[in-house]
């Protein structure tokens, strides 16, 4: 079993190579412990008699770049949780339990892992994931024993067929697979200046030109609008900035206690309000329908 070099990798095989084999009816008997009485010497034992097989599975995931140490660790989380779920009423070895929840662990943390950007953690993708290069190899190997020559298209077709996922999937995957992380702050390989990706990208936001313009119409809005509230009287004004200026609006039924009025009078002078504003309005400048609109 290959493990990389480190002293903790090394004396973590070496413990898991030392420790015990256990026959059916002892993992049998140590399953029931926990499960029932929640025996932690029970499942340290189960757990320390099995961990060579996590280390083992562990090793099989080391070609994805991860540290064999986190590796181990996953594996480890892994047999963990089959020791929490195992049910021994099944009849079943705790090991060919074990093994599906080990590997699920290993292989959702490569994923997590393998790159910045996420990759899935659907069924489809986590196939398509760990077999794609594999049976895209085999099928170009058959393909050109044949003497057939595949284009892209017609490969991913045929993966998709051959893993049993949608053929989009297999395109996302292709394109995740065939490339790697590139930091936006790297150097611009052409560029003498040192210049960085990411001053190539567009700015989403507004252009000087837009900022300039937008002022200028706010600004011209709001001399317009002092201009319309100054034909109004002191009433009106009131409930005017009281409904449309304040943060929180007050309700008709408020000002209307306030002014000594009925709810539907306030309604109707602020109605006469707004038609005033907007005769106003519009007398300054046709152009203020579009900020109405």
């Amino acid at each position: 079993m290959a493990l990389d070099n480190s002293p903790r990798d090394t004396s973590m095989s070496r413990q898991a190579m030392k420790a015990e084999l256990l026959d059916a009816e002892t993992e049998l008997r140590l399953a029931y412990a926990w499960r029932d009485q929640r025996d932690e010497q029970a499942l340290h034992r189960l757990i320390t008699a099995y961990m060579r097989l996590a280390i083992s599975m562990a090793a099989r995931f080391r070609r994805y770049g991860a540290p064999m140490n986190d590796l181990i660790q996953e594996a480890g989380l892994g047999l963990m949780k089959a020791a929490d779920k195992f049910d021994p009423d099944r009849g079943v070895r705790f090991s060919t339990y074990a093994v599906w929840w080990i590997k699920a662990s290993i292989q959702d943390y490569v994923m997590r892992n393998w790159s910045m950007v996420r990759t899935g953690s659907t069924s489809s993708q986590k196939s398509l994931f760990f077999n794609m290069r594999r049976v895209q190899a085999r099928l170009e190997r058959e393909a050109a024993s044949d003497g057939i020559a595949l284009d892209q298209h017609q490969l991913h077709q045929m993966i998709a067929s051959e893993i049993g996922v949608p053929l989009r999937d297999v395109e996302m995957m292709d394109g995740r697979l065939s490339g790697s992380d590139f930091s936006l702050n790297a150097t611009q390989a052409s560029d003498e200046e040192g210049r960085e990706w990411i001053e190539a990208l567009e700015d989403d936001g507004a252009q000087a030109a837009e900022l300039v313009e937008h002022a200028h119409d706010n600004a011209q809005l709001r001399e317009w609008l002092l201009t319309a509230m100054k034909a109004l009287n002191d009433r009106e004004r009131f409930i005017v900035r009281e409904r449309k200026l304040r943060e929180e609006p007050r309700t008709l039924e408020s000002l209307g206690e306030e002014l000594g009025l009925s709810k539907e009078r306030v309604r109707q002078l602020e109605a006469a309000a707004f038609a005033k504003m907007r005769k106003s309005l519009e007398a300054q400048s046709r152009e203020v329908q579009h900020f109405l609109a």
